[in-house]
């Protein structure tokens, strides 16, 4: 799995299983009660395992699975990588300020163009939001990178669950 080269803040994979996804949803079931090391939940098709309070952080990340089933008895494993779901909204609510304070100077700045006035504010709080975008984009990268340790452990976890 190349957590490294991706530009993606939430790597995703596929697996094939030649079990059926029954058989795999039962096992993630088991693992509930006879596991401490993760936090597993199961709701239909879905599996989700997450690191225990105790030792999680600000940008400890948590494993979706969806599992389907495929023909014959075998079943598709689509894994997500995604930070807690609190902090991914934060990330989505700040970048959509961002993206509408941008949007917002930019028609102010055009207007004050086309009526031929200044429009230096307008144009620099534009800038900002462009360098506040990258900004948040990095802070992300470096949050997934502070959490790569915790996501070979889910990955290793998962794997050994269902023996790869």
């Amino acid at each position: 799995m190349l957590i490294d080269n991706d530009i993606a803040l939430r790597p995703r994979f596929n697996i094939n299983i030649p079990k059926s996804n029954t058989d795999v949803l039962s096992s993630f079931e088991k693992l509930k009660d006879t596991q401490t090391e993760f936090i597993v939940s199961r709701v239909d098709d879905h599996v989700f395992i997450r690191i225990p309070k105790h030792k999680q952080h600000f940008w400890s990340p948590q494993l979706h699975l969806e599992i389907n089933e495929t023909e014959g008895n075998n079943c598709k494993l689509h894994g997500l990588f995604g930070p807690n779901p609190t902090v991914w909204t934060m990330f989505m609510f700040l970048h959509f300020i961002v993206a509408m304070l941008c949007i917002g100077f930019a028609i102010w700045g055009y207007s004050n163009w086309a009526l031929k006035t200044a429009y230096g504010l307008q144009l620099g709080v534009c800038i900002a939001m462009v360098i506040a975008w990258f900004a948040l984009y990095f802070i992300g990268r470096a949050g997934r990178a502070k959490g790569k340790n915790d996501m070979m452990l889910l990955h290793q976890f998962m794997k050994k669950s269902l023996n790869l």
